[in-house]
């Protein structure tokens, strides 16, 4: 597919519509736990992003986070809930989060409740609102809801729809 182009029209179009069906079966059976997705500083969300794995944002975010692993870098702005097993702000975050390891780096500022069941603030790091320690904050099974609204599929495959996504296999 990546050689060299006979000019084949034909070829073209059965390598672009098989590519699809590949990725369709691929999702949420052996999504790899190590896979980082990543939303870059020039790039702006609007909606709800679910995913299994890990999760870099360094753009703005306007609506829900729910990932395993979400790193908020310095200059990213995430202004929503979040959910996550492990969360690490480096930037600013208006909304509420739910995440079983917080840490939230010098140069977080954060608006809005933390349940947690460990959290770390580092020195100049701000904060305004409220800190509750819960040992149940996130059951790992059930981190992706099973109903969710139309947004942005983190594993890099489709349009946000769930079609083909079976939330019932977390890592």
């Amino acid at each position: 597919m990546f050689g060299k182009s006979k000019g084949n029209a034909a070829d073209t179009k059965r390598d672009l519509s098989s590519t699809p069906d590949v990725n369709h079966h691929s999702v949420g059976h052996s999504a790899d736990p190590e896979a980082t997705s990543s939303i870059s500083s020039g790039l702006s969300i609007i909606g709800t992003i679910v995913g299994q794995g890990r999760l870099a944002i360094f753009g703005h975010v306007e609506g829900e986070v729910h990932a395993s692993t979400v790193q908020i870098g310095e200059s990213a702005q995430v202004d929503g809930n979040i959910i996550a097993e492990e969360l690490t702000i480096g930037g600013r975050v208006k909304g509420t989060i739910h995440a079983n390891r917080v840490k939230l780096n010098s140069t977080a500022v954060v608006e809005g409740d933390i349940y947690h069941r460990s959290l770390a603030i580092e020195e100049n790091a701000q904060f305004e609102g409220m800190s509750r320690r819960q040992d149940d904050v996130i059951d790992t099974p059930s981190l992706v809801p099973a109903k969710r609204a139309q947004g942005v599929n983190v594993n890099g495959q489709g349009n946000g729809a769930s079609e083909g996504l079976d939330l019932s296999h977390t890592q």
